[in-house]
């Protein structure tokens, strides 16, 4: 689409129905400009960096033609195309160049002066789909309450949802996990401490099933279920599929003599103590450190199995992918007869930065 044909389109910025993602529902979002021109004027920045999750980067350009209409001819915008999957994952090369850094699509993780955080709200209606998950859910009258979390992008409905479960007799369940964490009810890809709470049953509101399988993991005493305002469905975390793929990798490295221990170097998914930790223990394990890691950059590597110290998404999302056995490091412990296999588990951050 050219950029005249695309000024006229009748999309707004932000709706990714021309994306190709197929979505029920128009999803826009707040950039926060003024936000954004006041901090480059309060701090007489010259130079700006904006960083964009994956499936926003496409935005950047049109973001960044927005802030320089705003701002003096003088102040340069920056956009970093280094690969953004959560809040830990700060391009902190473009971040020590510039007077001012925007991370856009995830709330803080770490207080700094130097980013700005803009969370990028979604504007989906999260009642109807909260409505129709009551008949998923356990009846009020013979539980315990119910958990409520969801992620950053639906956190402004948040006591919208609250109230919503209240009104219709639930008690409602709700709490702050730990520091890596910026709101009450709020879980990421690799924390869910906000579901550890007293209720037998969690309802999660939000796109996608990564986040409630991991729930549902990591609390396999809890009925968790999945209220999806994007994709307009409602359904029950199945951990069963997830958990036969992990068993069989933990096989596949069982027989593993040499291994390869992943210490990721992106700022806030560094697991320095418990790299180390494996590499005292095993005279066969060589410590491998990377910013990225993918199939790709391991297959020169001639290990037997991996043990991923980063982001737990790398071993989870990615793991099939890898061409030898990719572990977390509680399934390492497992696999090397540390631990027996009925304690493997969901591998989660907890206050690592």
């Amino acid at each position: 689409m050219s950029q005249e044909s695309e000024s006229e389109s009748t999309y707004t910025e932000g709706d990714l129905r021309n994306t190709g993602m197929q979505l029920k529902h128009d999803r826009e979002w707040d950039y926060e400009l003024d936000r954004i021109i006041d901090a480059i004027e309060e701090r007489d920045a010259e130079k700006v960096g904006l960083q964009f999750p994956e499936g926003l980067k496409r935005r950047g350009p049109k973001v960044a033609d927005d802030l320089r209409e705003l701002a003096d001819d003088d102040v340069t915008f920056m956009l970093s195309g280094q690969p953004c999957y959560g809040a830990c994952d700060l391009d902190t090369y473009l971040m020590k160049r510039t007077d001012v850094f925007v991370h856009f699509g995830h709330s803080p993780m770490k207080n700094t002066d130097k980013v700005i955080y803009v969370p990028l709200f979604s504007n989906v209606e999260v009642l109807p789909i909260m409505e129709e998950a009551l008949d998923t859910l356990e009846d009020p009258e013979e539980t315990a309450g119910v958990g409520l979390v969801t992620t950053a992008q639906h956190m402004n409905r948040y006591e919208e949802m609250s109230t919503f479960l209240e009104e219709q007799g639930y008690e409602v369940h709700s709490r702050r996990g730990d520091e890596r964490l910026t709101h009450e009810g709020q879980v990421l890809g690799c924390n869910y401490a906000s579901a550890d709470v007293p209720a037998d049953q969690v309802l999660y509101v939000g796109g996608g099933k990564f986040h409630p399988l991991g729930l549902a993991m990591e609390h396999p005493d809890k009925h968790v279920v999945i209220g999806d305002p994007v994709n307009n469905v409602v359904t029950v975390a199945d951990t069963e599929k997830f958990m036969k793929q992990r068993y069989a990798s933990v096989h596949k490295a069982m027989d593993a003599q040499k291994w390869g221990v992943i210490f990721c170097t992106k700022i806030g998914q560094g697991r320095w103590d418990q790299a180390q930790q494996i590499l005292e223990n095993n005279d066969d394990a060589y410590l491998i450190t990377m910013d990225e890691v993918t199939p790709d950059r391991l297959r020169n590597f001639d290990m037997d199995a991996f043990v991923n110290t980063g982001c737990p998404r790398i071993t989870t999302d990615d793991g099939p992918q890898f061409y030898k056995p990719m572990l977390t490091p509680g399934e390492y412990e497992i696999a090397v007869g540390n631990k027996p296999l009925d304690e493997l588990s969901f591998d989660t951050f907890h206050g690592t930065w």
